[in-house]
């Protein structure tokens, strides 16, 4: 009987614990994955990014540098995949999955980043030797303030929208 008893109470103890153990930390991710997937002519076009929110931070220039390779996203680099051939800003990508980085400047053009190498944490590892493209492109102040990093994808291409500015990238 005693036996029974002491199996009874660590089995019961094991259960509590495992319930506990798959109780823990249920807040939601401070940047949350997300993707954008869209059609643009015949190309599939897959963006996996994850999600920062402003949080009363200044973004540009401060938590996100003027002049520096960035992510364009939180955590894991943000990848952009493509099922065809496809004209980016004027200039041909080939169908595959990259990295997706952007320059940041304080005013003018912004420079968007195509890499070969998809898997990379950030922009810590980032060889521009491995750029597959890179373009210009004009960003665009948004009409009020965006909290949460959100990509679209519309027929002329996408747009990254963070904070004040989205920025529009022409794909054909």
């Amino acid at each position: 009987m005693n036996t029974i008893i002491k199996s009874a109470t660590v089995l019961v103890a094991a259960m509590t614990l495992s319930v506990n153990a798959f109780a823990q930390d249920t807040k939601k991710p401070a940047s949350p994955a997300a993707t954008a997937t869209g059609k643009i002519k015949d190309a599939t076009i897959t963006i996996a990014y994850n999600s920062p929110s402003v949080k009363e931070r200044k973004i540009w220039g401060d938590l996100v540098a003027y002049g520096k390779v960035w992510r364009a996203g939180a955590n894991e680099a943000t990848t952009f995949e493509t099922s065809k051939d496809i004209t980016v800003q004027g200039k041909k990508l080939p169908a595959g999955k990259y990295s997706f980085f952007l320059i940041p400047k304080e005013s003018g053009t912004w420079t968007a980043i195509f890499n070969k190498e998809p898997k990379q944490w950030g922009a810590y590892k980032y060889e521009e030797t491995k750029d597959a493209l890179r373009v210009d492109v004009k960003t665009k102040a948004l009409p009020a303030t965006q909290e949460t990093l959100v990509y679209k994808i519309n027929k002329n291409g996408f747009t990254m929208d963070w904070d004040k500015i989205s920025v529009p990238v022409e794909i054909k």
